[in-house]
């Protein structure tokens, strides 16, 4: 990043900040202060005009929000003239009030057609003694529609009524379509009263019959809730289908104004990040600098001499200031997504996104590790990239899947897994290495894995700390020197390595440890210590992969041992299902733990501020 400083004659500044949207790779920064310099003021045309804007996108949200979803539209970069705001101002406002009254009509609609179905399910099931209650006035009907979680509380209710009430009531349930249980009480209008409070006591919700059949019996009532049930529905269609018209005819109107009205709104408030003389503007901000060029060109070729561009030295500004904004090559770029789940770096230090692009795949595939699963990983990867748009999360996750079950595939063929143990009869090679035996091999290979991330970490940690603080940055290396030195010790001692290292690696471990001391105190031993046990911690790779692949033998061997072919095929295929759906979710949680807490440790320094130029709306309109 770059600070530049923009300066110009003071009746340019109405005109420059469209010239800085349109360049779009601008971050505005706080306004210059010094002697005869002041923030620049709107004027009371300014505040008019920022105050109809605001209450204009207000209802054109609030209208956007009523109405029903439409086609995508085609964005809109126009200008809205300030003669055109009295009439979208209008138009928003009466569809905002027509969307919003179509909307609450039909919420009405069809929370009546919900409750109205209710009582339709209670007459369907007490139909006769409804019947009989309509045609005498010596019965009261009380009426409940329980959820079936709460059928417990209607046995303690009929036992409670029965110890008042003794023959002198009835008791009805019926079971409803959809789980719940309906409950009819039938008592003497006398007893009536009496009985409300025992109801009330069982806290069972009663249903009302709604206000336009009050006074009626529910014998009565329903039958004419059940006639109004079909005018409801034709109703709800109808207002159905006026909020869809009302939506085509508003809606690419609404949304080609949205854009433009935003982006007049951005311009007013960023007048107060300009500043201002009685003759001359000055704005500061943030651009890349490979495109500091280019806004020199831009400004040039529109305002001749008359605008000039100032870049800032380096001492005159303080990193932590200085927004961020990750660039990296096409192949990389899908992992800034999991970068971003973190705060950002400060700015100047290291972007771990090129580490994650190639360790994280290759933990996912070295803990799945199986060529079938791989192979039907690729294919949903591909199916999500084709049916997602460019810059969505579908694809973002699809282009991070892909690499993912390369790396699947490859150690699938290094452990001759396909679909498990099957892949011992189908592959044509002997395997590298068969995690379902050789289970410290696997071990070995997870914590090597482990051994070259940590010390990757650590050389990173080092290689950024060097300018600021370099007794950190030797204690990170002669960290990252010592656990080579264990590791090879420890491997000479067992012999995987030859002896003869043990002794010089020995020695070179006394050697390092006291530099270890005097660089980072005696908090460096035990932050050796710690560093070691996160080297070990990788060994959840191992147990991860080792668990798939038993459950996928275990599917293997169940559906062999099943009589029926049939059966056997069906049974070994939920087994993979399962342990694939498993198989996703766990290598990515863990392959996200070993980099947030044992990678990113060692060099990771978040509190960036994150790049927002001074741009162009963009996104979807709608």
């Amino acid at each position: 990043m770059s600070k530049v400083r923009l300066l110009g004659a003071r009746q340019q500044l109405p005109e420059i900040l469209p010239a800085l949207q349109d360049f779009g790779l601008l971050q505005l920064a706080a306004a210059p202060s010094g002697p005869m310099i002041e923030p620049a003021a709107l004027t009371t045309r300014d505040r008019r005009c920022r105050d109809q804007l605001q209450r204009i996108g207000r209802n054109i949200d609030a209208a956007l929000a009523a109405l029903p979803t439409v086609s995508p539209l085609a964005p809109s970069t126009r200008e809205v003239p300030i003669a055109a705001l009295p009439r979208i101002a209008r138009q928003a406002w009466r569809t905002r009030r027509a969307a919003e009254a179509l909307a609450a009509r039909e919420r009405a609609l069809t929370d009546e057609r919900t409750s109205t179905r209710k009582y339709r399910d209670l007459f369907d099931a007490f139909h006769d003694a409804l019947e009989q209650v309509a045609r005498t006035s010596a019965l009261v009907t009380h009426a409940f529609v329980v959820p079936g979680r709460e059928r417990a509380a209607l046995g303690a209710l009929a036992q409670a009524i029965a110890g008042q009430a003794g023959a002198h009531y009835t008791v009805a349930m019926h079971d409803l379509p959809d789980g719940d249980v309906a409950l009819l009480l039938l008592l003497p209008s006398a007893e009536s009263k009496h009985f409300e409070s025992i109801i009330a006591g069982a806290g069972l919700p009663e249903l009302e019959v709604p206000d336009a059949y009050a006074g009626r019996p529910l014998g009565q009532a329903i039958p004419l809730m059940l006639a109004r049930l079909e005018i409801v529905e034709r109703e709800l269609a109808d207002t159905h289908a006026q909020r869809a018209v009302l939506a085509k005819d508003a809606t690419p109107e609404l949304v080609s104004a949205r854009r433009p009205l935003r982006e007049s709104l951005a311009r007013l408030d960023a007048l107060a990040q300009c500043a201002t003389t009685p003759h001359a503007f000055a704005i500061e901000g943030w651009v890349p600098t490979k495109a500091v060029a280019e806004l020199r060109r831009r400004l040039t070729a529109r305002f001749g001499a008359g605008v000039v561009v100032e870049l800032l030295a380096r001492d005159q500004w303080a990193s932590d200031a200085a927004p961020v904004a990750l660039t990296n090559p096409q192949l990389f770029r899908p992992f800034e997504a999991i970068v971003r789940f973190m705060p950002l770096p400060r700015y100047g230090t290291i972007d771990p996104t090129p580490f994650v692009a190639v360790f994280f795949p290759m933990m996912f595939g070295m803990m799945l590790g199986d060529l079938g699963y791989g192979v039907v990983l690729a294919a949903l990867a591909v199916l999500l990239r084709f049916r997602s748009r460019p810059g969505s999360w579908q694809r973002t996750v699809a282009e991070i899947a892909a690499p993912c079950a390369a790396f699947t595939v490859i150690f699938g063929a290094i452990y001759g897994e396909v679909f498990g143990s099957a892949g011992q009869r189908l592959l044509p090679w002997k395997p590298l290495l068969d995690r379902e035996r050789a289970t410290l091999a696997a071990l070995a290979a997870a914590v090597g894995l482990g051994l070259a991330h940590v010390v990757l970490g650590l050389i990173l940690g080092a290689v950024s700390s060097w300018r600021g603080e370099r007794r950190q940055a030797i204690g990170r290396g002669v960290t990252a020197i010592m656990l080579l030195l264990i590791t090879t010790a420890l491997l000479a001692a067992f012999e995987i390595l030859p002896h003869a290292l043990f002794t010089p690696a020995v020695i070179a471990v006394l050697v390092a440890l006291p530099v270890l001391v005097l660089a980072e105190g005696a908090l460096g031993l035990l932050e050796l210590l710690s560093t070691f046990g996160n080297v070990l911690s990788y060994a959840r790779i191992m147990a991860l992969g080792t668990a798939s692949v038993m459950m996928a033998a275990v599917a293997n061997r169940l559906g062999g041992a099943m009589g029926s072919v049939l059966v056997g095929v069906a049974l070994a295929l939920l087994f993979h299902l399962v342990n694939f759906g498993l198989g996703l979710a766990s290598p990515v949680v863990q392959a996200l733990r070993l980099h947030y807490v044992e990678f990113f440790h060692q060099f990771y320094s978040p509190g960036g501020q994150p790049y927002r130029p001074f741009a162009r709306a963009t996104g979807d309109d709608r």
